[in-house]
């Protein structure tokens, strides 16, 4: 149940680092994902509603004991949160600077 709420874990990092990159006017690069903020209400909505269903995968790996894909996803999703995070810098660095 530990990969689990690592991967929860993450996936609120992503969720508040994504919403950081589109607030400082970033762009959403995986097209899904652009998709749903589009055509969601608000875009963070579209961004919770993705997280939500991500939990249900997540605990559907749990429950069918598949823990070696839980944890490569937990490993792409922290990659995804330094880039997140690297970006959010760089971009930080060249408006300051």
């Amino acid at each position: 149940m530990s990969l689990f709420f690592q991967f929860a874990y993450l996936q609120i990092l992503d969720l508040m680092t994504t919403v950081a990159f589109l607030l400082n006017g970033g762009k959403e690069a995986n097209p899904f994902i652009r998709f749903v903020v589009g055509v969601a209400p608000n875009p963070i909505a579209g961004l919770v509603v993705m997280k939500v269903l991500a939990l249900g995968l997540a605990l559907y790996c749990v429950r069918r004991a598949k823990t070696q894909l839980l944890t490569r996803v937990n490993v792409f999703f922290a990659c995804l949160v330094v880039w997140n995070l690297v970006v959010l810098i760089i971009s930080a660095r060249g408006i300051a600077g």
